[in-house]
């Protein structure tokens, strides 16, 4: 359809990054310090850069464990390092200054005897789920069922607000581990169908209170990460055949409501899973990452058609090159803009690699070549 203009979008940064960027003079150590997807100091540093928007401006419902658990240390080894059972009740190696992603020691969810016990609980509809969650109005944090739904409605805004629609696989992989899932199709399948059941049963009636309340969303979003550089971490045949039909019972309530943009958040290599998302109503592929492989929205576009839409897919190292870089990635971009439907977008949070300078060039440089 035609538009006005064409947003300039991001995905966030990492801590490090907004921590460099301070020191530096940049943005304020406060604003560094206090950053979160969508708040107030998202907000401001996204003025500074010349962002429009941070895809990640979401309503989130609590869709997952509810209560979490309270992490406590399980052993402290000599050089410091610790194993921590965390919040979703995984035994995780805690070292400090190390910034990644932390091994997997040891998990609860071990059979259907700690299921019942401790997750399944954790997982049950209550409307509080949804009440108590925090809108962002102008960055501003307000409890959906106290004034934040009514600011919500009534506030005009130049940038979109997605409802969450948590996730069906992902948050069960982070708790019972890659390796497990595997193990637990095969192992007792019987079991793996209850967990995807309960939890797309919460996601949905989450999804289902915060539009029956009159939330005023623009598109639906939901969050995956069930892929890597070679390829998906669940076997494309059942997730299609055990969690294909959730997706579509969501985005179906979804459309209902007048949200006709699904977006949906899966890192790595995501082709083998694409089908199942296009035929069950999710529609924007994102963040598209470029990585090793070299991820486009161009060849799904052939595929799939105009029916496949996408954010992302614009490969953020070159924010840690020089300007040249960043022009002949705008130059690639733009021709992908032309097939429409597809908003660039960093293929993920900004790296602490990235120069402050290369960044306001890139938004600057692209509104001025895609207008």
């Amino acid at each position: 359809q035609p538009v006005d203009r064409m947003p300039v979008v991001y995905f966030g940064f990492w801590q490090e990054t907004l921590e460099k960027w301070a020191r530096e003079g940049h943005l304020s150590a406060d604003c560094a310090r206090g950053w979160g997807d969508g708040n107030a100091c998202d907000r401001e540093v996204a003025r500074l850069l010349g962002f429009d928007f941070n895809w990640q401006s979401v309503f989130a419902p609590a869709s997952f464990l509810k209560p979490t658990f309270a992490p406590e240390v399980v052993r402290t080894l000599p050089d410091g390092t610790q194993h921590i059972r965390n919040g979703l009740g995984v035994t995780v190696m805690v070292k400090e200054g190390a910034g990644s992603i932390p091994s997997e020691i040891e998990h609860l969810l071990k059979d259907r005897a700690s299921w019942e016990a401790h997750y399944k609980p954790r997982l049950q509809w209550n409307p509080a789920r949804v009440e108590e969650a925090i809108v962002r109005v102008d960055g501003q944090p307000l409890p959906f069922g106290g004034g934040g739904l009514e600011a919500l409605r009534g506030n005009p805004r130049d940038w979109p607000v997605a409802l969450h629609a948590g996730s069906l696989v992902g948050t069960i992989r982070n708790i019972v581990g890659v390796e497990n899932l595997c193990y637990l199709e095969v192992d007792d399948p019987s079991l793996l169908h209850e967990i995807v059941e309960t939890v797309a049963e919460l996601c949905y009636h989450c999804v289902e209170h915060a539009l029956e309340r009159g939330g005023a969303f623009d598109l639906g979003h939901f969050w995956e990460d069930i892929c890597f550089k070679n390829g998906p971490l669940v076997r494309p045949q059942w997730f299609d055949e055990q969690v294909g039909h959730h997706y579509r019972r969501i985005t179906g309530l979804m459309n209902r409501h007048g949200l006709d943009i699904v977006s949906l958040d899966c890192d790595g290599q995501i082709d083998a899973l694409i089908p199942t998302w296009i035929e069950n109503g999710v529609n924007t592929m994102f963040p598209i990452e470029v990585g090793t492989w070299n991820a486009s929205i161009e060849p799904w576009r052939r595929q799939y058609g105009p029916r496949l839409r996408g954010v992302g897919g614009m490969n953020k190292t070159v924010f840690a090159r020089d300007r040249r870089a960043v022009d002949a990635e705008i130059d690639r971009l733009a021709r992908l803009v032309e097939l429409g439907g597809f908003i660039p977008c960093p293929d993920h949070r900004i790296a602490p690699d990235a120069i402050w300078d290369n960044v306001r060039y890139y938004t600057e440089r692209l509104r001025l070549v895609l207008g």
